[in-house]
């Protein structure tokens, strides 16, 4: 199996909606943080090496047929050169209710790293890493966003036109079905993975959080 579809938008401008949208419409299954933390054993030791310039993407993404959010965003550029026929999806949002959804929810659990239980800090190392790779290290609202366009526009200027979907949740399915040449579902686009949900999921900064 090789990728379909790369989305090259940053976690939180409806990363995990559209996972679940593309396994709908049967580009899955689709990689997405989420599958980092359920098989961490495996899938951290790869991304660590994607980290440090060592990337074996076709172990990366043995059994998938799409990828979306981080970590696979910050490594836009080269999957979309690994994976020519891939289609690009750039979701996208208000940059500045992004880093308010960022700060309330991945920033935060990012600080909880060091106090991590074991089976888990090395995943949120790595997460961390892997966000600040894409802002550059400017964690605060100014250079992030700052970031958050920079990058919006790269992959605007550098993906061709006939290859990119720029898209937002609201949009719903039909841009995005048109754009992947299938049908339409005859329900609606998936709403998922608000800040509540994120908080229950099962990895939490602190006990009193739910």
């Amino acid at each position: 199996m090789t990728l379909k579809v790369i989305g090259a938008g940053f976690g939180r401008t409806g990363t995990l909606s559209l996972k679940r949208a593309l396994e709908e419409l049967g580009f899955g299954p689709c990689h997405h943080m989420a599958e980092v933390f359920k098989d961490r054993a495996h899938q951290v030791p790869l991304w660590n090496a994607a980290l440090s310039g060592k990337a074996d993407w076709n172990r990366v993404f043995d059994g998938f047929g799409s990828a979306v959010d981080w970590p696979s965003a910050a490594f836009w550029r080269e999957l979309a050169e690994v994976y020519p026929d891939a289609k690009i999806i750039l979701t996208t949002r208000n940059a500045e209710n992004w880093f308010d959804s960022m700060s309330q929810t991945i920033f935060k659990l990012m600080s909880t790293a060091e106090t991590a239980p074991d089976d888990v800090r090395p995943v949120l190392e790595m997460a961390a890493n892997t966000v600040v790779r894409s802002l550059g290290g400017g964690l605060d609202r100014g250079s992030a966003i700052d970031c958050f366009n920079a990058h919006q526009e790269a992959v605007r200027s550098e993906i061709p036109a006939s290859r990119l979907l720029v898209f937002e949740a609201k949009d719903g399915w039909e841009p995005l079905c048109r754009f992947l040449e299938v049908d339409v579902p005859q329900h609606d686009y998936p709403r998922t993975n608000d800040r509540a949900e994120f908080w229950n999921k099962g990895v939490k900064p602190d006990a009193d959080r739910s």
